[in-house]
Parts: C-alpha cells; structure tokens; sequence
C-alpha cells in the first residue's frame, strides 16, 4: 500500500469523530445566538429552541435498509 493510500484511510478513519465535532459545536453556537436548529428525533424533524423546548415539525418516512458499499445511482 502506498503512502498516499495509508494517508486516505487514515483520513477516511478520522472522518465520523471530527464530523460529529464540527456539527456539535455548530448546533450549539445556533442555539448560543438563540436561533432553534432542526434536528431528526423519534421519527420526526423537531425544532429545537434554545430553552431546550421541542417541537414535531414533520413525521419521516421509515429509514430504508442499505448494505454498506452500495452505490445508489440518484437521477
């Protein structure tokens, strides 16, 4: 494996944690400024005030099972 390879695979393995940081730290400065944010919960998009009240906005569609790896091909 070359050192370009090993470099992608770490970086790909870095990806979820440093994501999940990012997106916290942005969800929490909206609700800082006092903005609500959005956010999935129980099968719903509920909006999030920053008092902490929760609101359903609209019930989802059930997730649809996919085999990691699979390539979806959107048209």
């Amino acid at each position: 494996m070359s050192d370009q390879e090993r470099n992608l695979q770490e970086l790909e393995r870095q990806f979820p944690q440093a994501s999940g940081e990012a997106f916290a730290s942005a969800r929490a400065q909206v609700l800082a400024s006092g903005q609500s944010v959005l956010q999935s919960e129980g099968g719903f998009v509920v909006r999030v005030s920053p008092n902490g009240r929760k609101q359903r906005i609209k019930q989802l569609e059930p997730p649809t099972p996919f085999t990691p790896g699979t390539t979806f091909i959107i048209r």
